[in-house]
């Protein structure tokens, strides 16, 4: 018996379809069944519930199934292309049936996985709510826990530097102001004093992440990068494209002179065209159709000696996305 999803009629069975969820829809499907496949067919047949009401002839209801079935496939075949073997499936030649590959977990893979059920919180789409594989409150924090440490491994990829996992809880128990020596102390840029007025207790003061690709000769003016992650359903209120002028200001009494590039790094998948107003407002922006290869990349840095921060806790997300999956035979 497979795990029943709920099937979001509102944005597919519409003029203008979201392809994206379509697509979500049938990998959180090939997910969480226990054959670990889905089909197209899935999308037609869960668009025919109530779809008497939102058609009004047979031929325009025709028409918008197979439109969703072809603009779905279309958006696989991109992830596929974009991600490589992060992509944790596997669509057949004749674009009708999606088999989940991930059994063995790659990091890459588990980014990607953990990336998807995110999207599909309650704050942000209904496909998983009412589900038997809805994640609790604990899995929900578990998920943004990692998520944030993955998001620290794909900024590090991104500048090809070292990374530090800045936002609160940090993952070594550090206070805001000891972290943030300790990262200055490797920067050796700027003096850090407290201003007047300051916030009395900072938790992480909006950034997240920090990565740098520092030169040999210990200099500043390097590639410096900084990162807020955001993963509810509020997430483009949380740029922080503006905010290293009143970082800077508030934490050090000599500025740095090494300007940071801001990102903003999601689980979600975006239209090609949201994407591009994404970044008009955020700045650089890591979602999940960049994330997991960033990941993969960082693997084999972490692997040469580059510091990464959290990163060895990646594995441990791995085993604890299997588990998870382990649900749909219980909901089965």
């Amino acid at each position: 018996m497979a795990v029943e999803l709920y099937f979001p009629h509102d944005q597919l069975g519409s003029k203008n379809p979201d392809f994206d969820l379509a697509a979500d829809y049938m990998e959180l499907t090939a997910f969480f069944d226990d054959q670990a496949r889905s089909f197209t067919k899935d999308l037609i047949n869960a668009s025919e519930i109530g779809a008497e009401n939102d058609y009004s002839d047979v031929n325009e209801e025709m028409i918008n199934r197979e439109e969703i079935v072809s603009g779905a496939v279309k958006r696989m075949e991109k992830r596929r292309h974009a991600l490589g073997d992060s992509w944790p499936f596997v669509l057949d030649e004749n674009g009708d049936m999606l088999s989940f590959t991930g059994q063995d977990l790659s990091c890459g893979q588990t980014a990607y996985v953990l990336s998807l059920v995110l999207s599909h919180l309650r704050s942000v789409s209904e496909i998983l709510s009412g589900s038997a594989v809805y994640p609790t409150e604990q899995e929900i924090a578990n998920l943004r826990k990692y998520f944030q440490y993955f998001a620290t491994a794909a900024l590090a990829a991104e500048v090809r530097g070292q990374a530090w996992s800045f936002g609160y809880p940090r993952p070594d128990g550090t206070s805001f102001h000891t972290k943030l020596k300790q990262i200055w102390n490797v920067f050796n840029d700027g003096v850090i004093q407290t201003a007047l007025g300051a916030p009395n207790r900072p938790k992480d003061d909006q950034i997240d992440i920090f990565a740098a690709r520092l030169h040999r000769d210990g200099l500043p003016g390097f590639l410096l990068a900084a990162a807020q992650v955001a993963t509810g359903e509020k997430w483009k209120d949380k740029s922080i494209r503006c905010h290293p002028l009143v970082f800077h200001k508030r934490w050090f009494s000599q500025q740095p002179v090494t300007d940071m590039i801001c990102y903003h790094i999601i689980p979600f998948a975006r239209s090609d065209d949201d994407f591009r107003d994404d970044c008009r407002v955020l700045g650089n922006v890591l979602h999940r159709i960049r994330v997991p290869r960033r990941v993969a990349e960082a693997e084999e840095l972490y692997r040469q000696g580059l510091a990464i921060e959290a990163f060895d806790q990646l594995t441990a997300a791995a085993d604890w996305i299997r588990a998870y999956a382990t649900r749909r035979a219980v909901a089965a």
